[in-house]
């Protein structure tokens, strides 16, 4: 009796460290798998609330819905059941949890006679609906086949309506490239010469090119299926190279089905691309761009209404998506639909208190697009009042008023405005910069550069002397040039001998003063020689920038 108390004691003491590493690491697929093993051996009182704590964080792993749904079955909680598959079945695009749902169906509607038989058939076909293309799928379809066959015909009516059923089925299950298609052919074959030898002739020779067809698509099907590692649970992707090999996997597979190699009818050719594509997400359920990708194929083939709906299914699964959110916005205005576009946008300010530069900005310009200039302002006017509106929404807005706007004095206003929050940040004031050097506002580009290195401390003020000699070397005179270049080595030199060193002239200067964009007054020889040399790096950088 000890040794079997200190045994659950033992598993007490692993499910306790298991739950608090799934704690730290939620995502930690061992300490899931020890969990879920732990859990079949418990009452399933006990063993629920740790499926449910599973499957919050795995909401795609079919095998893990398929145990917690057997250990309710095994206490016939009928209702606890369908509660589970009414959660999980359309999601989970695998043969063994469907196979499970069929189990659960025959045994809860066997005893029922034809209404219990009828209920067993439309299960059948709505899981033959979902994952009848598996190519895992040819024990279903035979299963299916001996069920119908198992029916009883009271009438020659009844009967033909069997056989026509069964026929039917065969039929469908013959042109699916699944691991079973042969076998299947065969046992067609069977059936329609115990039907009749002189139908069936004709019967065959209009099936077995399809027949083929569907064979030969199997044998190249395959070399993608073995690529892929249907175990895999769905995780925030990490870069490791198993999750990159699963990643490209998929891709080819997807590229594959898109071309159609069966040469189907549209619709079933669709109907195949969107059934690999929910399988791929129930492996890859945190990756951006497969759910992107998806919607975006629904839209290319016209259908925008399940663009949309991948877009808001994506959008639960990766809630922090911004860039998901923007595909969203973007497909919602490309149809004219604004209101639904705006709300997008809406969520991604949020409170407005704590939104991002870029969502501010994005926003800025979609309603410059749909709502017009006074919107856009009106909106800047508010955006800016946030203690954490950065210079980059400045920046944005003023040349938005610069060049869609085409109001110069507005965007110079702007720049001004920003320039009293922003004088510490150098990336805004080459901004500013570049806007002046677009009116060609030379007298006002010197004064910037000249308060902005007044304010800014020297170990900040690399960019801004580099752009400010820049400019004097294409617009200024020898003098205000040599001037400016000295001010530079001044205010960016170290002390002691390195400083000396510093201030002095070198060929350096030269070569940096007489080249234009990538032509130089020198052979690339010399100036990986003259990179060589000796010299402090801050006053000479900016030769190999």
């Amino acid at each position: 009796m000890a040794s079997v108390d200190n045994g659950a004691q033992s598993e007490t003491k692993d499910q306790a460290t298991t739950s608090t590493t799934a704690a730290t690491d939620p995502y930690n697929v061992e300490a899931a798998e020890i969990l879920a093993s732990s859990a079949q051996r418990m009452p399933i009182a006990q063993a629920a609330p740790i499926y449910e704590q599973i499957l919050s964080l795995f909401p795609t792993a079919s095998k893990f819905w398929k145990q917690y749904a057997e250990a309710h079955m095994a206490v016939n909680n009928d209702d606890a059941i369908k509660q589970i598959f009414s959660r999980c079945l359309l999601n989970c695009l695998h043969v063994p949890l469907w196979r499970c749902y069929i189990r659960f169906i025959k045994k809860v509607n066997e005893k029922k006679g034809a209404d219990g038989q009828d209920e067993i058939r439309k299960a059948f076909d709505f899981m033959l609906g979902y994952v009848g293309a598996d190519m895992a799928s040819g024990p279903v379809w035979m299963e299916y086949i001996t069920f119908l066959k198992s029916l009883p015909a009271q009438n020659a009516q009844e009967e033909s309506i069997r056989m026509t059923a069964i026929r039917k089925t065969y039929q469908k299950a013959i042109i699916t490239p699944t691991h079973h298609v042969e076998q299947l052919w065969r046992e067609y074959e069977n059936f329609e010469n115990s039907v009749s030898r002189q139908l069936a002739k004709g019967l065959l020779s209009e099936y077995q090119p399809k027949y083929n067809s569907a064979r030969a698509v199997y044998r190249e099907q395959k070399k993608y299926v073995d690529e892929i590692d249907y175990n895999m649970l769905a995780v925030p992707p990490t870069g490791s190279f198993k999750e990159e090999q699963q990643w490209m996997a998929w891709k080819r597979f997807l590229t594959f089905e898109k071309g159609n190699p069966q040469r189907i009818d549209s619709v079933s050719s669709n109907k195949r691309i969107i059934f690999t594509y929910e399988q791929c997400l129930m492996y890859l359920y945190h990756y951006q761009d497969v759910w992107y990708d998806y919607a975006t194929w629904h839209a290319k083939s016209g259908s925008i209404d399940s663009a949309i709906k991948v877009f808001q299914r994506a959008l639960k699964a990766l809630p922090d998506s911004d860039t998901l959110k923007y595909a969203y916005a973007e497909l919602e205005e490309s149809r004219g639909a604004i209101q639904p576009a705006r709300k997008i946008y809406e969520s991604l300010l949020g409170d407005g208190v704590n939104a991002t530069a870029l969502a501010h900005i994005q926003f800025i310009r979609f309603l410059r697009r749909n709502e017009g200039v006074e919107a856009a302002r009106k909106y800047f006017l508010d955006a800016r009042k946030s203690p954490d509106c950065s210079y980059h929404v400045y920046v944005a807005y003023a040349l938005i008023a610069f060049c869609l706007d085409k109001d110069s004095k507005i965007a110079h206003n702007i720049f001004e405005a920003g320039l009293k929050r922003f004088m510490h940040e150098p990336v805004y004031i080459l901004e500013y910069a570049d806007f002046l050097s677009r009116l060609n506002d030379e007298r006002n580009i010197r004064a910037l550069f000249e308060r902005a290195l007044s304010s800014l401390p020297p170990e900040e003020s690399v960019e801004v002397w580099k752009r400010y000699i820049q400019f004097e070397q294409t617009y200024g005179d020898l003098a205000s040039m040599l001037k400016v270049e000295q001010r530079r080595k001044e205010s960016l030199s170290r002390t002691g001998e390195d400083g000396a060193s510093a201030l002095e002239s070198s060929l350096q200067d030269v070569v940096s003063r007489y080249s234009f964009m990538d032509l130089w007054p020198c052979s690339s020889k010399d100036l990986d020689h003259l990179a060589r040399q000796e010299v402090p790096i801050e006053s000479f950088c900016y030769l190999l920038c």
